[in-house]
């Protein structure tokens, strides 16, 4: 079995829902507190051993380069400032050894044309999508969540978590098959269906490890209504020939692509911040 070493982050959006603060920073640079929303993407592919990340970028976003490329002059100011503790948040250790790529998405035409985008890049291996809208929060991350499977399974692998009613036209949701504790059977899968269409609540979350074959699916999806490629399209077409198991998230999600998901999501950080959370618990009373 092939070790999984690569991972896709989509990060070639508009961000139209945080406008006007999107027009010129990207929203996945966004600070939940003190760090930018993609690097707790980064950080949480970089914990289960991933080696290569690989930026489906557009040719505007620039500063995502900037945030993970190394900055000489500033960690010598820091240094001569006495603040050396502040280079090590520059510059974690888990990123010394991790090489990124960053490929250009020209026309937004779907997320399946984003991953279709890094097909040299990943060749026959297997690979991790991370979507760094949905900030995950667990002991047990939901990408090594996904990791155990595909290594005991060896197929693709898919996270999913209970929805409402109201949001199901918000995600794509599958059709379950066989359930065995927190594993389930793809059996279908549809993107964005009305409530009352939907086969289930069961809707997939930003965080997917895939064989290499989705590749070829990809090649065969034809643009929906709106002219983009899906990615559910092509999971679709792999369940005519392949197994894809959806595994039930253990944790806390947040949907950082909505203002209330983001907001949520700042609190939940800073409660838990060991300079800031009393002050914010007490902050939060006075409300």
């Amino acid at each position: 079995m092939k070790n999984i070493k690569k991972a896709v982050l989509p990060v070639a959006g508009f961000g139209t829902r945080f406008l006007p603060a999107t027009k010129a920073i990207p929203k996945e640079m966004l600070p939940i507190i003190d760090k930018p929303l993609v690097q707790y993407a980064v950080e949480e592919a970089l914990n289960i051993g991933i080696e290569e990340i690989i930026f489906i970028t557009s040719p505007t976003k620039y500063s995502i380069k900037k945030h993970f490329d190394k900055s000489q002059i500033l960690e010598e100011l820091l240094i001569s400032s006495g603040k050396q503790e502040y280079v090590k948040k520059l510059n974690p250790d888990i990123f010394k050894s991790i090489k990124f790529h960053y490929v250009i998405q020209e026309e937004q035409n779907g997320l399946g044309h984003a991953i279709s985008l890094a097909k040299h890049l990943i060749e026959d291996e297997p690979f991790a999508i991370l979507l760094p809208d949905d900030l995950f929060f667990s002991e047990d991350s939901c990408l090594n969540q996904l990791k155990r499977v595909y290594i005991k399974t060896n197929s693709s692998v898919i996270a999913v978590n209970e929805i409402d009613e109201d949001n199901i036209h918000k995600y794509g949701v599958i059709q379950p098959g066989f359930i065995e504790k927190n594993l389930i059977e793809v059996k279908g899968i549809v993107e964005k269906p009305i409530a009352n269409e939907a086969p289930s609540n069961i809707a997939v979350c930003g965080r997917y490890i895939l064989n290499s074959s989705i590749f070829n699916y990809l090649d065969e999806v034809n643009p929906d209504k709106s002219g983009e490629i899906q990615l559910t399209d092509a999971i679709k077409l792999m369940l005519e020939k392949e197994k894809v198991i959806a595994c039930i998230y253990q944790g806390e999600k947040f949907d950082c692509g909505s203002k209330l998901g983001f907001v949520e999501a700042t609190l939940a950080i800073s409660l838990r911040d060991n300079d800031i959370g009393h002050e914010i618990k007490n902050l939060i009373k006075k409300l």
